[in-house]
C-alpha cells in the first residue's frame, strides 16, 4: 500500500504559486495561438469603439447649458435641470404619449403578425410553394422608407388608385389619408407589417426547425388534429423565443423608428405623429436646443433599459429564460 508523504509548508506554498500562475500563462498562449483570430476581430471592436462607446460621451451636454462656441468641457454646467423640464413641458408630455401609444399598437398587431405568418408557413407541405411564398414576403423588408413611403403616397393620395377604387366600387368621396390625423396611427401600424412581417419570420422558423419530429408522429398516433398538434407542440416550443423578442421590443418601446415617421410627418399629422424620435431632431437640430433635446434621447434609453431589465426578470420568474 502506497503511503503519501505530506508536502512541507514551502513546497505547498510553491505548488500554489505555480497553480496560481498555470491560468496566466495558459491565457497568454492561447491569446498568442489564436493571434490572427483576435487581428481579425480588431476592426469590428474598432467600429464598435470609436462609432458606439466613444459618441456616448457627447450625452454630457445633457447636464449643461451646451454651447458650441464654448465646448462640453467650458459649457455651463446646470446638473438635471433639462430633464425637469421634461415633465414640465406640456409638447413633451403629449409627444411621450404618441410615442407610447404607437408602441402599443405596434406590440398589439405588428408583434404577432411574424408568429402567424410563420405559424401558417410551417404548415406548407410543397417546399417549392414555400420558398415562392418566403421570397415574396421577405422582398420588402429590402426595401428603403424612403420608397416604402413613395409607394403608400402614390396609393393613397387624393387621385391615388385607393381613392379612384373606393370611388368606382362605392361612390365615396376621397379620403385625405397622408393629411387625416385619424389614419396616422394606422397607416404606420400598416406599413411596419408590410415591411418587417415577412422578415421577422426567419427567427421563428428557425425555431420551429428544431421541434422534434417525433412529437408531431407521437401526435398523430394518439389522434390529435393539426390544430391540437399547432397549440400543444409547435407554439410552446417557440414560447421561448416569443417571451425574448417580446422583452427586446419592450426595450424599446420610446423608439419609434425616426425615418418611417419622419417622412409621414406633415403640419396636418404633427399633433398625433410627432414622437421622440422626430422630437429630439426638431428641438435638438432644428431649435438647436443641444442639451434638452439630449436630455429627452438619455432619458428614452434609461426607460428602455428598465424595461428590458424588469420585463426579463418577470418572465424569469415565471421559469421562462431571459435576455441575460
Amino acid at each position: 500500500m502506497a503511503v503519501t508523504t505530506p508536502l512541507s509548508p514551502e513546497a505547498s506554498n510553491k505548488s500554489a504559486n505555480v497553480k496560481a500562475k498555470a491560468p496566466t500563462r495558459s491565457l497568454a498562449t492561447r491569446l498568442y495561438r489564436e493571434r490572427y483570430g483576435f487581428l481579425l476581430l480588431l476592426p469590428g471592436l474598432v467600429f464598435f469603439i470609436w462609432f458606439r462607446y466613444v459618441p456616448m460621451l457627447g450625452n454630457i451636454i445633457a447636464f449643461e447649458d451646451y454651447s458650441p462656441f464654448r465646448g462640453f468641457l467650458h459649457s455651463d454646467w446646470v446638473g438635471f435641470k433639462h430633464f425637469a423640464r421634461i415633465f414640465e413641458d406640456a409638447e413633451v408630455i403629449r409627444v411621450i404619449g404618441n410615442t407610447l401609444w404607437l408602441s402599443l399598437l405596434q406590440i398589439a398587431f405588428a408583434f404577432p403578425i411574424p408568429i402567424v405568418l410563420a405559424l401558417m408557413l410551417n404548415e406548407v407541405r410543397n417546399q417549392r410553394l414555400k420558398r415562392l411564398i418566403q421570397s415574396v414576403v421577405y422582398l420588402p423588408h429590402f426595401l428603403s422608407w424612403v420608397v416604402v413611403i413613395g409607394i403608400v403616397t402614390i396609393f393613397l393620395k387624393t387621385e391615388g388608385i385607393v381613392n379612384k377604387g373606393l370611388s368606382l366600387a362605392f361612390g365615396m368621396d376621397s379620403i385625405q389619408f397622408l393629411q387625416e390625423p385619424g389614419w396616422f396611427m394606422p397607416l404606420i401600424v400598416l406599413e411596419v407589417i408590410w415591411k418587417e412581417a415577412g422578415w421577422g419570420t426567419i427567427i421563428f422558423l428557425a425555431a420551429l426547425a428544431g421541434v422534434n419530429p417525433t412529437l408531431y408522429e407521437a401526435a398523430i398516433v394518439d389522434g390529435a388534429s393539426r390544430w391540437r398538434q399547432i397549440w400543444h407542440i409547435t407554439l410552446p416550443a417557440i414560447r421561448g423565443t416569443i417571451i425574448i423578442l417580446l422583452i427586446l421590443r419592450l426595450g424599446s418601446v420610446l423608439d419609434s423608428g425616426f425615418t418611417q415617421i419622419f417622412l409621414m410627418l406633415n403640419p396636418f399629422t404633427m399633433d398625433v405623429g410627432n414622437v421622440l424620435d422626430t422630437f429630439v431632431y426638431f428641438k435638438g437640430i432644428q431649435q438647436s436646443d443641444f442639451s434638452f433635446g439630449t436630455a429627452v434621447g438619455l432619458f428614452k434609453g434609461v426607460v428602455g433599459l428598465v424595461l428590458i431589465v424588469g420585463v426579463n426578470r418577470f418572465a424569469k420568474k415565471f421559469g421562462e429564460e431571459g435576455v441575460f
